[in-house]
């Protein structure tokens, strides 16, 4: 007598596109723990545990005030030149960290990609939570700068959380670009710590965007220029000034790298489960 036939449940990518912001939301709390387990993975079995987060920014911190600060002597206004620096690193690290972890993201969670179905969204967004972490460390090292200079902020910090958002929505943006060509294109893995060295050198982070007056226009299309502008504004008593429309070119690059991002991403992702 034969065996009636196992029923087959079959996962087809994308079959839930029409309800996929509902998904999203419904999926939150895998969402929650993944960042959590991110977390815990990072810092698990190190013996500095989260002072790894401030060993970097201190040893760049050191570096660009030397050759910056000393020997090419770049102005920094009435402010200490390290907490110029360092309001600078505080941004850039966000950034580096969140756009880091997400590029790799997808391809660092295969065993959940090819067997389950959720949003896969939820993956690069979910690895931005260890970046906010040291973010938080960083920025405990720039309010002890802030003490020792007795150079506190003023009412400007209540506008920080903007340009952090503009931050985290800038390596969001270009993350989802990166992972999901990675997925396809495994070089890409290689592409993203050259993309970090440079940018480190093409953002305003050992100096101020206003030593380039004749292209600072220009200069705000890379979208870390308003963010790092603006971290120093709201942190150093509005030095240096920030242009509005240098902002709003920075912030329009910001929106256009996350539209698009979230554009390939979503046209890609039906493939995800095959390639991986």
């Amino acid at each position: 007598m034969e065996k009636p036939a196992t029923p087959e449940l079959v996962l087809e990518a994308g079959r839930a596109s029409r309800h996929y912001w509902a998904d999203l939301w419904r999926y939150r709390e895998l969402l929650g723990f993944l960042a959590w387990r991110d977390i815990k993975v990072r810092y698990k079995q190190t013996t500095l545990g989260v002072l790894w987060a401030l060993i970097q920014p201190a040893v760049t911190l050191a570096v660009f005030t030397f050759i910056f600060g000393k020997l090419a002597g770049m102005p920094a206004g009435h402010v200490p030149y390290p907490l110029l620096v360092l309001c600078g690193l505080l941004p850039w690290q966000l950034f580096a960290a969140a756009f880091s972890n997400a590029s790799g993201s997808l391809v660092a969670n295969t065993h959940l990609i090819s067997k389950i179905y959720f949003p896969r969204l939820i993956v690069p967004l979910s690895s931005v939570a260890v970046a906010l972490i040291d973010f938080g460390v960083v920025l405990v090292l720039l309010t002890t700068l802030c003490v020792w200079w007795q150079f506190m902020p003023d009412w400007r910090v209540l506008l920080l959380p903007l340009f952090v958002v503009l931050t985290l929505l800038t390596a969001i943006g270009t993350g989802l670009w990166l992972t999901a060509l990675t997925v396809k294109y495994r070089d890409f893995r290689f592409v993203v710590p050259f993309l970090l060295q440079v940018g480190l050198f093409l953002s305003p982070v050992g100096f101020s965007s206003t030593n380039l007056p004749n292209w600072r226009f220009i200069y705000s299309l890379n979208p870390m220029v308003g963010a790092i502008d603006g971290f120093r504004w709201c942190l150093l008593h509005g030095e240096p000034a920030l242009d509005p429309v240098n902002l709003g070119v920075s912030v329009a690059m910001s929106a256009l790298l996350l539209v698009s991002g979230l554009w390939y991403f979503r046209r890609t992702e039906r493939t995800f489960a095959d390639i991986i």
